[in-house]
């Protein structure tokens, strides 16, 4: 077995925080802003086509009996929808699917090498195209800026420890892989529904880079946020314990640690970066362990 193929075998000793999403679902609650209504339970709903084998899989992480009939669901119920045309997350009116095709734009040569995220992302000295750097994104999301590495040439592993968030970034990952300007990069991405503070410190082979997007705590109200994205905020949440994130981080033995933080947001469990690099809005923190 080559190195490659020992990274991309997410660790074992990651969990997929199916407990933790049981109470949550079991005692769900409305966000901080009073104006949106009591978010009531979460359902999966299962249709004609769908991949019935993967929504029982989530069913069994968060506790949830996949229900077959569009009938048996109430408005007030964020559902995770499978059909045949992948996997949704609905609520009301409101419905949003995982497309990476809408970072095309972002991935032309010109604009993909001046992105922020890769240029903090590149190690001194190594030539990405050559033998692929290995980056680790501990905080994946729907994997937008995963894809951003994939498409610099990193192999990349994602982790997200949310199951729903991770079926909505499967379905995704899957679809872009048949897409023929996503398929080369979607390949260089490699899913583990598994929580990266625990799974981070057994990767064997280290990576290159661990990259850490902590959900800032001002997205939540936003009011800049695209309506449906407002979904995914039910489930999403600012990082807990950024000490025990940062520890797993280093744990990895990378060549570098990034950290995409708000521009004047402080440093990461107070770590001060080695440089850092900034845009209007976001900068990343670059931080380069003593080897």
């Amino acid at each position: 077995m080559d190195e490659r193929d020992s990274f991309r075998r997410p660790s074992q000793r990651g969990c997929d925080g199916a407990q933790a999403f049981a109470e949550r679902n079991a005692h769900a609650s409305a966000p901080a802003d009073s104006a949106d209504t009591a978010l009531s339970l979460v359902r999966i709903l299962v249709l004609p086509g769908a991949d019935e084998d993967a929504a029982e899989r989530l069913g069994a992480k968060i506790g949830a009996v996949p229900l077959y009939d569009e009938r048996a669901i109430d408005s007030s119920d964020l559902v995770v929808r499978f059909d045949a045309d992948g996997v949704s997350l609905q609520r009301g009116g409101l419905s949003m699917r995982a497309d990476l095709a809408a970072m095309l734009p972002r991935l032309k040569a010109g604009r993909l090498n001046r992105e922020l995220l890769v240029r903090a992302a590149r190690i001194k000295g190594a030539q990405v195209g050559e033998s692929p750097l290995r980056a680790v994104d501990a905080t994946a999301g729907l994997g937008e800026d995963a894809l951003l590495l994939a498409a610099a040439g990193f192999e990349v592993m994602l982790f997200e420890r949310d199951p729903i968030i991770a079926a909505l970034l499967a379905d995704s990952l899957r679809r872009a892989r048949e897409h023929p300007q996503l398929a080369d990069a979607a390949s260089r991405m490699h899913l583990a529904g598994a929580d990266s503070v625990e799974a981070m410190p057994a990767i064997d082979p280290a990576p290159d880079v661990v990259y850490l997007d902590p959900m800032f705590p001002e997205r939540r109200k936003s009011a800049a946020v695209k309506k449906k994205f407002q979904l995914i905020h039910y489930l999403e949440h600012p990082c807990d314990d950024q000490e025990a994130l940062m520890r797993a981080a280093l744990a990895a033995h990378p060549r570098k640690v990034v950290v995409k933080r708000p521009v004047k947001g402080p440093h990461l469990a107070g770590i001060k970066p080695s440089y850092s690099l900034a845009g209007k809005s976001v900068r990343y923190d670059c931080i380069v362990p003593v080897q």
